[in-house]
């Protein structure tokens, strides 16, 4: 008696576990902070052995298509987690109750008939070569059936939303490729937007990317899953967009006040509110870089690109930068180690090509096909002359 009572309630469990754990990733909308839950498990579980294996790929392009698969496939496979725990959950209650079920062969019902019962109830199959024969056998019957069936509503809605979020977020990270180079640096889109000193179109640009990380916040904590989910190209992803939005906000704030200082605030704000959340959520403390993002050269570029030339004010810029970088950066670099995203450089390699620029059909090098004036000309100055911006 002992023994059905306490395998009903493990049972039970099981049940009420995954039908609750499937209700706080699929439909509640917000941060759930409990650390023991089978969606948790499952991705620590599976993401340390397939971030492993990954790592020992060498080649970049090859390394990107097998981390691709993750993301989709994890989600897959959750469903079927969650089908398992809740299927074994009902055989555990048949079972604890004397079955209850008569088979059309002859012979005692077993655990695995048992299992097999629970499995074709709950895809409602109804085959009827076993058939419960009590009243609490066939009340359970009913449950699972109509738990089943709502649970395949479940996966079949919850899909379309999870690839909408993920189209809503990618339309932004492409939209850098043209704005900010592959992979999108500070630097290039510096040198591409900024034109004497005129920071208007810098500062609607913060303002559509503010949204668009409030829109990440909300999506990426309620869904983790879209995380895993990578970019069309190995040179982009989330991670480095949302670096370079940091990256760009931190710059102008340590330059001094300006027309886009204030809107930079806010969307730095907003930023480093995402990343932070982020890396509680994957449970990633920050840590400090391996390698300096910023190096010297890549900060002479830097100020070359805004005017600034003198000694005393370029040091208190820079000392003031580093701070800054200190309240996000070790974020970054918690994620990027986890997720396996490189974090994008502050400024491009002297070859580096956009993704516009080249396609599988070139065989070689693409020609220039945009004059000297066009801001994607790898010559083409900021301020025309060069001179002191109103940073």
């Amino acid at each position: 008696m002992l023994a059905s009572v306490v395998v009903f309630v493990f049972g039970f469990g099981l049940v009420a576990g995954g039908l609750w754990d499937a209700f706080e990733t699929v439909v509640l909308p917000r941060r759930v902070s409990r650390r023991f839950r089978i969606a948790l498990i499952f991705y620590v579980v599976t993401w340390r052995p397939y971030s492993a294996m990954a790592r020992r790929i060498q080649d970049a392009t090859r390394r990107e298509t097998f981390l691709s698969f993750y993301g989709p496939l994890s989600l897959i496979l959750l469903f079927v987690v969650w089908a398992i725990v809740i299927i074994i959950g009902f055989s555990f209650l048949h079972w604890a109750t004397g079955s209850g079920l008569s088979s059309s062969q002859a012979g005692p019902v077993d655990y695995g008939t048992v299992v097999y019962v629970s499995g074709t109830t709950f895809f409602t199959l109804g085959l009827g070569d076993v058939v419960p024969t009590t009243t609490f056998a066939r009340a359970l019957t009913v449950v699972e059936g109509g738990t089943g069936f709502g649970f395949l509503a479940l996966v079949i809605g919850y899909l379309p939303i999870v690839y909408q979020m993920f189209a809503r977020r990618e339309t932004n990270v492409s939209l850098l490729d043209q704005r900010a180079g592959s992979p999108p640096s500070v630097g290039e889109l510096l040198r591409r937007n900024v034109v004497g000193g005129d920071l208007m179109v810098l500062d609607q640009l913060l303002r559509e990317w503010e949204s668009w990380v409030a829109d990440l916040l909300e999506s990426h904590l309620s869904y983790p899953t879209l995380a895993y989910f990578r970019s069309q190209h190995e040179n982009q992803s989330w991670l480095a967009a949302l670096a370079v939005i940091l990256d760009l906000c931190a710059f102008i704030q340590a330059c001094g006040s300006s027309r886009a200082s204030r809107q930079a605030a806010f969307t730095f704000a907003i930023a480093r509110h995402a990343v932070a959340d982020l890396a509680h959520v994957f449970n990633t403390a920050p840590r400090a870089p391996d390698k300096e993002r910023l190096d010297p050269a890549a900060a002479k570029r830097l100020w070359e690109l805004i005017g600034k030339g003198a000694h005393s004010e370029l040091i208190v810029t820079e000392q003031r930068l580093a701070a800054i970088r200190a309240a996000y950066e070790p974020y970054l670099v918690a994620l990027s180690e986890h997720l396996l995203m490189e974090l994008p450089p502050w400024v491009p390699r002297p070859d580096a090509t956009d993704n516009w620029e080249s396609t599988a059909w070139d065989f070689a090098s693409p020609a220039p096909v945009l004059g000297p004036d066009s801001p994607f000309h790898r010559d083409a100055p900021v301020t025309s002359p060069p001179q002191r911006t109103n940073w």
